[in-house]
């Protein structure tokens, strides 16, 4: 499977937890200027921006340390044109799901942070 497939299955498994949890999809893979957003979420009145990140291993810190401060920004100025785009006024959040392998081949441990970094 190649890179695009697999990032691909990772977003249909993060987009199956936060609905299971309740939050309804109002977009899949914004691409804007600056970068784009793997799932936009409603939770409640609050729209939720979220990054999703897969590795197979845990070398170099797992899946949550890639998500830097680079990323973060180029998320925050993404999200920015997506409110402005759409004419959206409501509050905001931004929340990571983590997705690795976990210990047996099979299984996946997925986290999900929410409002894991702000404006």
């Amino acid at each position: 499977m190649d890179s695009t497939a697999i990032g691909n299955r990772m977003e249909a498994i993060a987009e199956r937890h936060l609905t299971n949890a309740g939050l309804r999809i109002v977009e899949r893979n914004f691409r804007g200027r600056f970068g784009e957003i793997d799932l936009i979420a409603r939770d409640g009145g609050t729209l939720v921006f979220v990054e999703v990140r897969y590795r197979r291993n845990r070398r170099f810190g797992g899946a949550g340390v890639s998500v830097d401060f680079r990323k973060q920004r180029k998320l925050l100025t993404t999200a920015n044109g997506y409110l402005q785009y759409r004419k959206i006024d409501c509050p905001c959040r931004f929340d990571v799901i983590t997705i690795e392998r976990g210990d047996h081949k099979e299984s996946l441990d997925i986290d999900w942070i929410q409002n894991a970094f702000g404006q």
